[in-house]
């Protein structure tokens, strides 16, 4: 099975280096040198790792026969993909595999349906989630134990417990802005009764 592992981005440095946006959880193990990838664009490969290191929370990787600062900013935007038995799991215990995630139905602890899994995207901090709504728009979920409750695979669904705020974010500063203007129409009317109080006195 080909599982996209990351996206090479800028050059870095005049010998050759580029930053990587890394699309898979074992970075040590996919992205380490003597790794032989496939490309997307194909013409671009395939490329075998040379050299890799972390550098201000980035990760650098050296391709063989990629000298230059030239050479690598060619790369730039290229996907790297590693053959991955699809029977193969991660050793940790509730630990997954990005294409094990992929397309799982996100819901609520009461069944109320979020959306689906569309891509993660793997940050320094943390791993997000992020999720294609019914309507369209898209929302992002930190794979953390707070949020996450449960995995199933078998029933290939995401359960969540999110914070008020994380999911219907927009509906709470629609309501904070109607609280608002009812605040200050109050504080109107207020202000109009107070002068004809004073006007009757």
């Amino acid at each position: 099975m080909e599982l996209v592992v990351a996206r090479v981005g800028r050059a870095h440095g005049i010998k050759g280096e580029v930053t990587v946006e890394v699309r898979t959880d074992e970075p040590e193990l996919r992205l380490s040198p003597g790794a032989v990838l496939r490309t997307d664009p194909a013409s671009a490969g395939p490329l075998t790792i040379e050299t890799g290191r972390v550098h201000s929370s980035r990760l650098l990787l050296r391709f063989e026969g990629v000298k230059d600062r030239t050479a690598a900013e060619a790369l730039r935007n290229t996907l790297l993909i590693a053959d991955v038995d699809p029977a193969e799991l991660p050793e940790e215990e509730d630990e997954y595999y990005d294409h094990q995630l992929m397309d799982l139905d996100v819901v609520l602890e009461d069944g109320t349906e979020i959306g689906r899994i569309t891509e993660i995207s793997h940050l320094p901090s943390q791993d997000l989630f992020i999720v294609e709504r019914p309507d369209g728009t898209e929302v992002m979920i930190p794979f953390v134990e707070e949020i996450v409750a449960e995995i199933d695979l078998e029933e290939q669904r995401c359960v969540i417990t999110p914070p008020p705020g994380l999911i219907d974010d927009r509906a709470e500063v629609a309501s904070a802005r109607d609280a608002e203007a009812a605040e200050a129409a109050g504080a109107g009317a207020d202000a109009a009764d107070a002068e004809k109080s004073g006007d009757d006195a």
